[in-house]
Protein backbone atom coordinates (compact mmCIF):
# COMPACT_ATOMS: atom_id res chain seq x y z
CA UNK A 1 0.00 0.00 0.00
CA UNK A 2 3.09 2.02 0.77
CA UNK A 3 4.69 1.68 -2.19
CA UNK A 4 1.67 2.68 -4.05
CA UNK A 5 1.53 6.03 -2.55
CA UNK A 6 5.18 6.29 -3.77
CA UNK A 7 6.54 5.64 0.33
CA UNK A 8 8.86 3.56 1.30
CA UNK A 9 8.81 2.29 5.27
CA UNK A 10 11.60 1.12 7.17
CA UNK A 11 12.16 -1.03 9.84
CA UNK A 12 14.64 0.62 12.30
CA UNK A 13 15.98 -1.91 15.14
CA UNK A 14 14.98 -2.28 17.40
CA UNK A 15 11.84 -0.64 17.64
CA UNK A 16 10.41 2.05 15.35
CA UNK A 17 10.22 3.02 11.52
CA UNK A 18 11.35 5.36 8.76
CA UNK A 19 9.24 6.55 6.13
CA UNK A 20 10.30 8.02 3.02
CA UNK A 21 8.45 9.69 -0.05
CA UNK A 22 5.83 10.78 1.60
CA UNK A 23 5.19 14.71 1.28
CA UNK A 24 4.67 16.37 5.32
CA UNK A 25 4.27 19.83 3.38
CA UNK A 26 1.18 19.06 2.07
CA UNK A 27 -1.95 20.24 2.58
CA UNK A 28 -3.81 17.25 1.94
CA UNK A 29 -3.00 14.08 4.10
CA UNK A 30 -2.37 11.12 2.57
CA UNK A 31 -5.24 8.46 1.54
CA UNK A 32 -7.54 7.52 4.66
CA UNK A 33 -5.69 3.73 4.42
CA UNK A 34 -2.43 5.03 4.10
CA UNK A 35 -2.69 7.17 6.92
CA UNK A 36 -4.56 4.39 9.19
CA UNK A 37 -1.42 1.72 8.14
CA UNK A 38 0.83 4.03 9.68
CA UNK A 39 -0.95 4.43 12.88
CA UNK A 40 -0.89 1.10 13.40
CA UNK A 41 2.74 0.88 12.72
CA UNK A 42 3.81 3.14 15.23
CA UNK A 43 0.89 1.34 17.77
CA UNK A 44 3.42 -1.71 16.88
CA UNK A 45 6.65 -0.63 16.59
CA UNK A 46 6.25 2.71 18.67
CA UNK A 47 7.27 5.13 16.37
CA UNK A 48 7.31 6.12 12.92
CA UNK A 49 10.34 8.85 12.23
CA UNK A 50 9.70 10.86 8.37
CA UNK A 51 12.66 11.54 7.00
CA UNK A 52 12.87 14.77 4.72
CA UNK A 53 14.72 16.31 2.78
CA UNK A 54 14.13 19.67 3.20
CA UNK A 55 13.02 21.59 6.55
CA UNK A 56 9.23 21.15 7.18
CA UNK A 57 7.37 24.94 8.31
CA UNK A 58 5.57 24.97 11.23
CA UNK A 59 2.03 24.90 10.00
CA UNK A 60 3.44 21.88 7.89
CA UNK A 61 4.58 19.88 11.45
CA UNK A 62 1.23 21.09 12.95
CA UNK A 63 -0.97 19.47 10.44
CA UNK A 64 0.82 16.26 9.80
CA UNK A 65 0.41 16.21 13.40
CA UNK A 66 -3.71 15.90 13.35
CA UNK A 67 -3.61 13.13 10.94
CA UNK A 68 -2.67 10.78 13.81
CA UNK A 69 -5.36 10.17 17.18
CA UNK A 70 -7.99 12.58 18.04
CA UNK A 71 -7.25 14.41 14.77
CA UNK A 72 -6.99 18.02 16.51
CA UNK A 73 -4.03 19.57 18.46
CA UNK A 74 -4.06 19.39 22.35
CA UNK A 75 -1.65 22.20 23.74
CA UNK A 76 -1.36 22.51 26.98
CA UNK A 77 2.09 24.16 27.02
CA UNK A 78 4.04 27.48 28.11
CA UNK A 79 5.13 29.27 24.61
CA UNK A 80 9.14 29.92 24.88
CA UNK A 81 9.80 33.40 23.71
CA UNK A 82 11.75 32.11 20.61
CA UNK A 83 8.65 30.18 19.52
CA UNK A 84 8.26 30.67 15.83
CA UNK A 85 4.93 33.33 15.78
CA UNK A 86 4.30 32.94 18.95
CA UNK A 87 2.19 29.96 18.10
CA UNK A 88 0.89 28.34 21.36
CA UNK A 89 0.32 24.55 19.67
CA UNK A 90 4.53 24.52 19.38
CA UNK A 91 6.55 23.42 22.63
CA UNK A 92 9.96 24.91 21.89
CA UNK A 93 13.07 22.92 23.38
CA UNK A 94 16.49 23.56 23.29
CA UNK A 95 20.05 23.28 25.53
CA UNK A 96 20.08 26.77 25.08
CA UNK A 97 17.40 28.88 27.49
CA UNK A 98 17.48 31.82 24.97
CA UNK A 99 16.53 29.18 22.11
CA UNK A 100 14.14 26.94 24.24
CA UNK A 101 12.74 25.66 27.09
CA UNK A 102 16.09 23.28 28.38
CA UNK A 103 16.07 20.34 30.73
CA UNK A 104 12.50 18.91 30.11
CA UNK A 105 11.82 14.96 30.52
CA UNK A 106 15.13 13.55 31.97
CA UNK A 107 12.67 10.60 33.55
CA UNK A 108 10.39 8.55 31.19
CA UNK A 109 7.18 9.42 30.72
CA UNK A 110 4.21 9.71 28.53
CA UNK A 111 2.71 12.74 27.58
CA UNK A 112 -0.37 14.71 29.34
CA UNK A 113 -0.34 12.17 31.69
CA UNK A 114 -2.32 14.41 33.89
CA UNK A 115 -5.39 14.27 31.46
CA UNK A 116 -8.08 11.64 32.06
CA UNK A 117 -7.67 10.92 28.11
CA UNK A 118 -3.54 10.99 27.91
CA UNK A 119 -2.38 12.63 24.63
CA UNK A 120 -2.65 10.30 21.48
CA UNK A 121 0.30 11.08 19.91
CA UNK A 122 2.62 13.22 20.31
CA UNK A 123 5.64 14.76 17.09
CA UNK A 124 8.78 15.94 17.26
CA UNK A 125 10.26 18.20 14.66
CA UNK A 126 14.03 18.25 14.94
CA UNK A 127 14.74 21.91 13.88
CA UNK A 128 18.54 21.68 14.78
CA UNK A 129 20.41 18.58 15.79
CA UNK A 130 23.51 19.19 18.29
CA UNK A 131 26.35 18.56 16.10
CA UNK A 132 27.91 15.41 19.25
CA UNK A 133 24.33 13.99 19.90
CA UNK A 134 21.65 14.62 21.98
CA UNK A 135 18.47 12.40 21.06
CA UNK A 136 15.70 10.75 22.66
CA UNK A 137 14.90 7.65 24.40
CA UNK A 138 12.45 5.63 23.55
CA UNK A 139 10.87 2.16 25.22
CA UNK A 140 8.00 0.02 23.83
CA UNK A 141 6.00 -0.78 27.23
CA UNK A 142 4.19 -3.87 25.79
CA UNK A 143 7.61 -5.37 25.52
CA UNK A 144 8.24 -4.39 28.73
CA UNK A 145 5.03 -5.99 30.34
CA UNK A 146 6.07 -8.91 28.33
CA UNK A 147 9.66 -8.64 30.19
CA UNK A 148 8.20 -8.72 33.71
CA UNK A 149 7.88 -12.31 35.43
CA UNK A 150 4.41 -13.29 35.67
CA UNK A 151 4.17 -12.81 39.75
CA UNK A 152 5.19 -9.19 38.66
CA UNK A 153 3.01 -9.02 36.04
CA UNK A 154 -0.23 -9.55 38.02
CA UNK A 155 1.04 -7.36 40.60
CA UNK A 156 1.66 -4.58 38.27
CA UNK A 157 -2.20 -5.32 37.00
CA UNK A 158 -3.54 -4.37 40.27
CA UNK A 159 -1.60 -1.10 40.49
CA UNK A 160 -3.29 2.65 39.51
CA UNK A 161 -1.19 5.81 39.31
CA UNK A 162 -2.69 9.01 40.41
CA UNK A 163 -1.03 12.45 38.97
CA UNK A 164 0.32 14.42 41.61
CA UNK A 165 -0.41 17.71 39.21
CA UNK A 166 -4.28 16.99 38.48
CA UNK A 167 -5.23 14.01 40.47
CA UNK A 168 -5.97 11.89 37.46
CA UNK A 169 -5.95 8.18 38.13
CA UNK A 170 -4.66 6.24 34.98
CA UNK A 171 -4.35 2.22 34.81
CA UNK A 172 0.00 0.85 35.58
CA UNK A 173 -1.00 -1.52 32.91
CA UNK A 174 -3.69 -0.72 30.33
CA UNK A 175 -4.52 -2.37 26.65
CA UNK A 176 -3.43 -0.67 23.88
CA UNK A 177 -6.60 0.26 21.28
CA UNK A 178 -5.27 -0.51 18.55
CA UNK A 179 -3.00 -3.76 19.42
CA UNK A 180 -4.57 -5.02 22.65
CA UNK A 181 -1.67 -5.55 24.02
CA UNK A 182 -1.25 -5.54 27.33
CA UNK A 183 1.48 -2.16 28.23
CA UNK A 184 2.60 -0.50 31.31
CA UNK A 185 2.15 3.17 32.41
CA UNK A 186 4.34 5.27 34.71
CA UNK A 187 5.38 8.59 35.00
CA UNK A 188 8.31 9.05 36.82
CA UNK A 189 8.07 12.62 37.14
CA UNK A 190 4.46 12.93 38.14
CA UNK A 191 3.27 10.43 40.08
CA UNK A 192 1.94 11.42 42.92
CA UNK A 193 0.39 8.34 44.88
CA UNK A 194 0.03 4.53 43.53
CA UNK A 195 -2.83 2.62 44.68
CA UNK A 196 -2.74 -1.24 44.61
CA UNK A 197 -6.51 -3.07 44.65
CA UNK A 198 -5.87 -6.01 47.65
CA UNK A 199 -5.52 -9.48 45.91
CA UNK A 200 -8.34 -11.58 47.00
CA UNK A 201 -10.50 -8.96 48.73
CA UNK A 202 -12.38 -5.64 48.59
CA UNK A 203 -10.04 -2.90 49.22
CA UNK A 204 -7.14 -0.59 48.31
CA UNK A 205 -3.89 0.25 49.96
CA UNK A 206 -1.62 3.20 48.99
CA UNK A 207 1.88 1.90 48.42
CA UNK A 208 4.25 3.42 51.47
CA UNK A 209 7.44 5.04 50.55
CA UNK A 210 9.81 2.26 50.15
CA UNK A 211 7.05 0.23 47.84
CA UNK A 212 6.82 3.18 45.64
CA UNK A 213 10.59 3.78 44.88
CA UNK A 214 11.35 0.13 44.72
CA UNK A 215 8.12 -0.13 42.00
CA UNK A 216 10.04 3.30 39.98
CA UNK A 217 13.51 1.74 40.01
CA UNK A 218 11.31 -1.21 38.91
CA UNK A 219 9.57 0.46 35.82
CA UNK A 220 13.07 2.21 35.14
CA UNK A 221 14.97 -0.89 35.18
CA UNK A 222 12.37 -2.74 33.08
CA UNK A 223 12.73 0.16 30.46
CA UNK A 224 15.94 0.55 30.44
CA UNK A 225 16.76 -3.03 29.95
CA UNK A 226 15.04 -3.06 26.94
CA UNK A 227 18.01 -1.68 24.84
CA UNK A 228 19.60 -4.65 25.73
CA UNK A 229 17.02 -7.15 24.94
CA UNK A 230 15.55 -5.55 22.05
CA UNK A 231 13.08 -2.89 23.35
CA UNK A 232 14.42 0.25 23.60
CA UNK A 233 16.02 2.83 21.49
CA UNK A 234 18.52 5.95 21.49
CA UNK A 235 16.94 7.36 18.43
CA UNK A 236 19.55 10.16 17.35
CA UNK A 237 18.00 12.73 15.25
CA UNK A 238 19.01 14.25 11.98
CA UNK A 239 18.02 17.72 10.28
CA UNK A 240 15.11 17.57 9.39
CA UNK A 241 13.71 14.37 10.99
CA UNK A 242 9.95 14.64 11.94
CA UNK A 243 9.18 12.19 14.24
CA UNK A 244 6.07 10.81 15.84
CA UNK A 245 5.26 8.53 18.52
CA UNK A 246 2.18 6.60 19.45
CA UNK A 247 1.99 7.90 23.19
CA UNK A 248 -0.27 4.62 24.35
CA UNK A 249 2.60 2.17 23.51
CA UNK A 250 5.99 3.87 24.09
CA UNK A 251 7.47 5.83 26.69
CA UNK A 252 10.49 8.38 26.36
CA UNK A 253 12.87 10.13 27.69
CA UNK A 254 15.10 12.88 26.76
CA UNK A 255 18.50 11.13 26.81
CA UNK A 256 21.27 12.71 29.02
CA UNK A 257 23.22 14.23 26.15
CA UNK A 258 20.24 16.60 25.07
CA UNK A 259 20.77 18.66 28.41
CA UNK A 260 24.46 19.40 27.80
CA UNK A 261 25.16 22.84 27.44
CA UNK A 262 25.13 23.83 23.76
CA UNK A 263 28.80 25.06 24.47
CA UNK A 264 29.49 21.75 24.82
CA UNK A 265 27.21 19.53 22.77
CA UNK A 266 26.59 22.42 20.57
CA UNK A 267 22.97 23.58 19.78
CA UNK A 268 19.94 21.63 20.09
CA UNK A 269 16.71 23.16 18.87
CA UNK A 270 13.10 20.59 18.81
CA UNK A 271 9.54 21.55 18.55
CA UNK A 272 7.24 19.55 19.94
CA UNK A 273 3.16 18.74 19.50
CA UNK A 274 0.51 17.21 21.37
CA UNK A 275 -2.66 15.67 19.90
CA UNK A 276 -5.76 15.52 21.48
CA UNK A 277 -6.49 11.52 23.09
CA UNK A 278 -9.45 9.45 21.67
CA UNK A 279 -10.62 8.20 24.79
CA UNK A 280 -10.15 7.81 28.49
CA UNK A 281 -7.25 5.77 29.91
CA UNK A 282 -9.75 4.74 32.47
CA UNK A 283 -8.89 3.16 35.95
CA UNK A 284 -10.28 -0.55 37.08
CA UNK A 285 -11.88 -1.73 39.89
CA UNK A 286 -14.26 1.06 39.52
CA UNK A 287 -11.65 3.47 40.62
CA UNK A 288 -12.68 7.17 40.08
CA UNK A 289 -11.22 8.66 36.85
CA UNK A 290 -9.86 11.77 38.99
CA UNK A 291 -8.71 12.55 42.72
CA UNK A 292 -8.50 15.31 44.77
CA UNK A 293 -4.68 15.08 45.09
CA UNK A 294 -4.39 18.31 46.79
CA UNK A 295 -6.86 17.22 49.49
CA UNK A 296 -6.52 14.91 52.00
CA UNK A 297 -5.92 11.16 51.69
CA UNK A 298 -9.01 8.85 51.58
CA UNK A 299 -7.03 5.42 51.91
CA UNK A 300 -5.08 5.73 55.17
CA UNK A 301 -1.40 6.15 55.68
CA UNK A 302 1.06 5.83 51.84
CA UNK A 303 2.71 8.49 49.69
CA UNK A 304 0.14 11.10 49.00
CA UNK A 305 1.87 13.73 47.03
CA UNK A 306 0.82 17.23 45.17
CA UNK A 307 2.42 19.18 43.22
CA UNK A 308 4.01 19.83 39.52
CA UNK A 309 6.58 17.02 40.26
CA UNK A 310 5.74 14.32 41.89
CA UNK A 311 7.10 11.89 44.29
CA UNK A 312 11.02 11.77 44.12
CA UNK A 313 12.20 8.36 43.69
CA UNK A 314 15.58 8.68 43.80
CA UNK A 315 17.63 11.66 45.59
CA UNK A 316 20.58 11.67 42.38
CA UNK A 317 18.48 12.26 39.71
CA UNK A 318 17.08 15.68 37.42
CA UNK A 319 12.95 15.84 37.42
CA UNK A 320 11.55 18.49 35.18
CA UNK A 321 8.34 18.18 33.48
Amino acid sequence: MLAEAGAEIVPLDPVGAAVYGIDLASEAPPAPPVVEALEYEMASRGFVVFKNETQLSVDGFLRASCWWGGKELHSTHGVHPATPGGNRHIFRLSNDRRQGIPGVGPQWHNDGSFNTTTFSHSGYHMIRPAERGGGTCFAHQGAAYDALPEARQAFWRRLSSVNSSSGVVHPAVHEHPLTGRRSLWLHLGMTGAVIEKLPGEDGFRLLDAEALRRLCHEYNDILNAGFEHGYSIAYEYEANDCLFIDNLAVAHRASPQAHLPAEEQGLRIMDRSTVRGVRELAPDFGLPLQLDIAGPNPFGAGVWQFGGLGFRWDDDIPMQN
